[in-house]
């Protein structure tokens, strides 16, 4: 099927997904905006946390006479007769954090660390000076798929809340320039989707200007790497993004249908339906066989189905070279040499320069790890892993480590946490097993499967214990693997949404997520209710609404912005909690601990 079908009409679920992993499946597809009352289930197992002291029994992990901490409340009490006696902070939810009273500084560990995700279109805005660009326009109505403002300078500015929330590292959507236009968004082309998102690259080597500039995006990295929080940016190199109105004329590719130009205006971009039209009905106009899309990226670097381009197979024909929602596929595989596309030639303020004798691959990976060169970006998150070849991967992670060796070589004076560059694959939708992807140059793959699981935990925490321990003992068997784990995404659903936006649960959620083994994800806003946006006729854009900054500034969040911030501070000071073993000493309360090293703690939920 072509990129561009030429019915209008089949275009209606091209940009339903960001990341692109469910629409290869066709998991997501045609997915319907979920209602207001979207429980993925009733409140009728929760149970009631205890306010009450707990006797604990605390097995071999802390010794007869030692004396042991309660983190969240600070209250201590010493083991007698293998046993502490502790009660709940009232606003603890039955939790009881129990560490050595006196706990040495544990080094990181990527298994235990806490990685904030967030969309930085929709999190904070610094500067609003950098608001609109390349001719991008508010719609005036819902804003489902403009941009919103979020910048590099806004996430600098709250770095210091991520400290408090014990974050370990930072992960940001594509940095890069996008698409300077828009698609039709959602089944029905209800709204102007824009790559506010990061997923449709038009250059790999400049930032965006409405993320901001290359001083900002330093002044970023450095910013978080003096907090101890490494830097994971999002990388794709299985499509670059949709051509547009507005790109055509500004970089001369592609053509209309002869006659057509009379119905767009000075500016392409500025392109409105009629009255019985949607936003998929630009299409019309265009000819996706004229001779002039080669002077769009061109048939050796993409597989797209206009003009003389290669055709590509739908992705779940062919994983590797197969399309996603119809985005030009990138011909990483092949090893023919081939010259930088002819709109890049032709681009003024472009950094992308005629590599000799490069290949597809060669051009992408040199792009990619010049961030790493340039910045001192600590690892990648890798978008649509499985449909790009393996070999692709461990090149780019191999060239990568070099580009951070070089980093570190030419900036010693610069505060940098990771020696190891980290990589981690999404890989729709791979669960708690060790798979072929860490021998492809991956450290971590994201676990689809908590996001499900979680919620039983949030009713009542002693329900996660066969996940715990299932996770515990896969991960830390004779092959030890790591995977990162989550309960919100901008792919699926926002746990506050599908929780009815209940206060109690997303409160406790943070004890279901922040305990499991592994590397833990927070999606921006978990932590203070952030709540489900206007989503259209696509039922994930909902799920990028702007940061709740008004509830955390006027206190609403609190109750539950705190108790993230409690147990992520534990979290964040036990490695052990993700990278350790882990043994229910008993049920009643239910008490497990974790242990890697000297790193030792017991966490206990009591319950009435």
């Amino acid at each position: 099927m072509n990129q561009f079908p030429k019915n209008p009409g089949l275009v209606a679920s091209l940009v339903t997904c960001l990341s692109l992993a469910g629409c290869a499946s066709g998991q997501f597809e045609t997915a319907a905006p979920p209602s207001d009352n979207a429980a993925s289930s009733t409140n009728d197992g929760q149970c009631t946390a205890t306010r009450s002291e707990m006797t604990v029994s605390v097995g071999d992990t802390f010794a007869e006479g030692e004396w042991v901490r309660d983190f969240y409340s600070g209250e201590k009490a010493r083991v007698e007769n293998g046993k502490v006696r502790l009660t709940p902070a009232p606003e603890a939810e039955g939790l009881l954090l129990l560490e050595a009273a006196e706990t040495p500084e544990q080094s990181f560990n990527w298994a235990g660390a806490t990685i904030y995700f967030t969309v930085t279109d929709r999190f904070a805005n610094g500067r609003t000076d950098n608001d609109r660009n390349y001719g991008r326009q508010p719609d005036g109505e819902d804003e489902i798929g403009t941009f919103h403002g979020g910048d590099f300078a806004g996430l600098t500015e709250k770095l210091d809340y991520l400290e408090e929330l014990g974050v370990n590292a930072v992960w940001i959507t594509p940095p890069f320039e996008q698409i300077h236009g828009w698609v039709g968004g959602g089944d029905r082309g209800d709204f102007q989707h824009y790559a506010y998102h990061g997923y449709y690259a038009l250059d790999f080597t400049r930032p965006d200007a409405n993320f901001g500039t290359r001083e900002e995006f330093r002044t970023l990295v450095e910013e978080a790497h003096d907090r101890g929080i490494r830097v994971v940016m999002d990388v794709v190199m299985n499509h670059p993004g949709y051509a547009t109105l507005q790109d055509m004329q500004t970089f001369s590719f592609g053509g209309l249908r002869e006659g057509f130009a009379k119905h767009l205006p000075d500016q392409w971009g500025d392109w409105q339906p009629e009255s019985w039209e949607n936003f998929h009905a630009y299409h019309a106009l265009i000819d996706y066989d004229h001779p002039d899309w080669a002077n769009w990226w061109g048939k050796d670097w993409v597989r797209a189905g206009i003009g003389d381009y290669d055709s590509a197979p739908q992705a779940s024909v062919d994983p590797v070279k197969g399309s996603l929602a119809f985005l030009p596929d990138f011909k990483t595989e092949s090893d023919n040499a081939v010259d930088l596309p002819a709109f890049l030639r032709k681009k003024k303020n472009t950094r992308a320069r005629q590599l000799d004798n490069a290949t597809v691959r060669d051009y992408l990976i040199t792009w990619l790890t010049d961030w790493v060169r340039e910045f001192g970006i600590d690892g990648f998150r890798v978008d649509t892993a499985k449909h790009v070849e393996p070999e692709a991967w461990q090149e780019l992670k191999s060239k990568a480590q070099q580009a951070l060796d070089t980093y570190r070589a030419t900036n010693p004076g610069q505060a940098l946490p990771a020696r190891d560059f980290w990589m981690v694959a999404e890989v729709f939708p791979h669960s708690v097993t060790r798979s072929s992807y860490f021998d492809s140059g991956f450290d971590a793959v994201i676990n689809f499967d908590l996001q499900e699981e979680a919620r039983a935990g949030a009713d009542c925490l002693d329900d996660m214990e066969p996940v715990y321990n299932e996770y515990a003992k896969k991960m830390n068997s004779d092959q030890p693997f790591n995977v990162m784990s989550y309960i919100s995404s901008h792919d699926t659903s926002l746990f506050s949404h599908t929780a009815d936006n209940n206060p109690v649960l997303q409160k406790r959620v943070a004890a279901a997520l922040l305990f499991t083994p592994g590397t833990s994800q927070l999606f921006y806003g978990d932590e203070s209710g952030r709540r489900f946006g206007p989503t259209g006729s696509d039922g994930h854009q909902g799920t990028r609404s702007d940061m709740n900054w008004a509830d955390i500034e006027d206190g609403t969040a609190t109750p539950v912005l705190s108790h993230w911030k409690k147990l992520g501070q534990f979290r964040e000071r036990h490695p052990a909690i993700g990278a350790g073993q882990h043994k229910r000493i008993s049920t009643e309360p239910y008490a497990f601990s974790r242990t890697h090293g000297d790193d030792r703690v017991i966490i206990a939920f009591g319950k009435e």
